[in-house]
């Protein structure tokens, strides 16, 4: 028990009673008597030990399913159920079916705001497990362009020789490497989830299309896609 001035602060938030707690509040509130007599022996006592026990064990559940269960990124049991809160599963994920994945897509539905920076994008793709480059073109602009150059500005958005206003609104997304989940204790099963699995990176099609800018064009680019560095996202 920790002390914050002169209140008593627990160190768990969620205390958890046994047996023996049961026991001895349930006894404490028995008559007193030779017919009350506290001997394990006797019927009484083994009806309050088996009572307490039970008792515990409720006090148990509950403390799980305040402690374990009411952090969407650590439910298991009430998964189902935050998953219909939030209009889970998605569509662009249906294979998304490990204990993981659907806590990994529940996450990323409830914290997510939207944005519509290079950088939202990338963080978002990175956070589900893909890595990705997003290349912003733009149109030839006298006075900014110079004939000739088409590499990268500083801002990695790239200048076309000569192109209609309309280029403006293209990006390209550069898809690196396929997806990798790998095996989580508690977010996994044993028997039945492998060590590493591999993603296709399909639903970042689905993804960015839902959520890309409406008026811009998006181009997916898989001239680079591999599997990256094999260790890679390793928990």
């Amino acid at each position: 028990m920790a002390t914050r001035g002169l209140i008593p602060v627990p160190k768990d938030r969620f205390v958890r009673r046994g047996p023996d707690d049961y026991a001895q509040g349930a006894l404490s509130l028995l008559p007193r008597g030779d017919i009350w007599n506290r001997d394990l022996r006797r019927l009484v006592m083994r009806i309050v030990d088996g009572l307490a026990r039970f008792w515990a064990y409720v006090d148990g559940r509950a403390a799980d399913l305040l402690e374990r269960e009411s952090d969407a990124s650590r439910t298991v049991e009430l998964l189902p159920e935050w998953e219909t809160a939030f209009g889970l599963p998605d569509p662009c994920f249906p294979e998304a079916t490990t204990i993981g994945e659907r806590q990994r897509m529940l996450v990323t539905q409830i914290t997510w705001q939207g944005g519509q920076s290079r950088q939202y994008f990338i963080d978002l793709l990175a956070w589900i497990g893909f890595r990705v480059v997003i290349h912003e073109w733009s149109p030839f602009m006298a006075g900014i362009s110079r004939c000739g150059d088409t590499r990268p500005a500083p801002d990695d958005v790239f200048r076309w020789y000569i192109g209609r206003p309309e280029n403006r609104f293209a990006w390209t997304a550069q898809i690196g490497h396929m997806g990798l989940t790998w095996f989580r204790a508690s977010a996994g099963q044993a028997g039945v989830d492998h060590h590493l699995e591999y993603r296709t990176p399909l639903a970042i099609e689905c993804l960015l299309m839902r959520w890309k800018p409406a008026h811009t064009w998006l181009v997916f680019d898989y001239s680079s896609l591999g599997f990256g560095d094999p260790m890679e996202g390793t928990p």
